[in-house]
């Protein structure tokens, strides 16, 4: 992600974003001037700053006429991230207050039409790989209570799960990934593996990481799987690399029967036909 897209993290509009580019470099100046410099109608300018002010990014300095400079950069990330977090709270009070309500009018409902006839359990749902499967994969790990295994080629969405894997480790939560034997890689691949085996060592220790020395026919994150067959969560994808992402699907499944299996899948593998990265390092022609 480079600099400025952090600006569309933040939900700044263009004219938004110009501004604060701008201001960056330009210090304290007024509204005219940052017209002129931004190429910003100068009928809008006063809208932008202003909305730039309310968010706390910008602030404003009392004049004839009024000047504006930007927060340092540090601050702009600070202030945004204590924005979003006040706007969850609101959001959690308001579902908080209608809950009761909510429930009450809908509970009865859907337990009602669903007494008779009850179908029996889905083994899985689908997602599009993307987006709807990485935020299926962070919600795993945001929920998992106990461990989490990972099967990949070489883990290369990481970076975009990764406050998610964080927040598993920090808790606690067993983790382990299984990756695929290097030899099996492309070079580029095999080279991106080998970043985020560096990156994983080194700033999460307590992960367990090995390599399968034989083709991995799925991939995917297994949350809390129980022998007794009666918890667990999975996300998976089998391995079809002639099929482009944008026209693949994910498996979702909470049946605790299949996760098991899973996860049994995942044991003997790691077990019996993966090494460890020093050990296949000391093996290494």
């Amino acid at each position: 992600m480079s600099a400025t897209d952090v600006f569309d993290r933040l939900g700044l509009t263009k004219y938004e974003t110009d501004a604060m580019t701008e201001l960056f470099g330009l210090g304290r100046t007024t509204a005219p001037n940052l017209a002129e410099a931004t190429g910003i109608p100068k009928a809008r300018i006063y809208g932008v700053l202003d909305s730039l002010a309310a968010e706390g990014y910008v602030k404003v300095i009392p004049g004839r006429p009024k000047e504006y400079v930007a927060r340092p950069p540090a601050e702009v990330l600070e202030l945004a991230t204590e924005n979003r977090r006040q706007e969850f709270e609101k959001f959690q009070r308001k579902i908080e207050d209608a809950s009761d309500a909510f429930l009450s009018e809908f509970g009865p409902r859907f337990e009602h039409a669903n007494e008779e006839n009850r179908p029996a359990e889905e083994l899985f749902h689908v997602v599009d790989v993307g987006e709807p499967s990485e935020n299926g994969t962070q919600r795993i790990y945001h929920t998992a209570s106990k461990s989490v295994r990972v099967l990949s080629k070489a883990f290369e969405y990481l970076d975009r799960i990764e406050p998610a894997f964080e927040d598993a480790v920090e808790r606690g939560i067993d983790v382990r990934v299984l990756l695929l034997s290097p030899q099996l890689l492309t070079p580029a691949a095999r080279e991106r593996q080998a970043d985020i085996v560096s990156h994983v060592t080194e700033t999460y220790p307590s992960v367990g990481l090995r390599y399968s020395e034989k083709a991995l026919p799925w991939r995917g994150t297994i949350a809390d799987p129980s022998m007794e067959y009666d918890t667990g969560t999975a996300i998976l994808l089998v391995q079809e690399d002639d099929v482009p992402n944008h026209m693949r699907q994910a498996a979702i499944t909470e049946n605790g029967s299949f996760v098991a299996g899973l996860h049994r899948y995942f044991e003997l593998v790691w077990s019996y036909e993966s090494v460890d990265p020093d050990e296949r390092h000391a093996n290494a022609p």
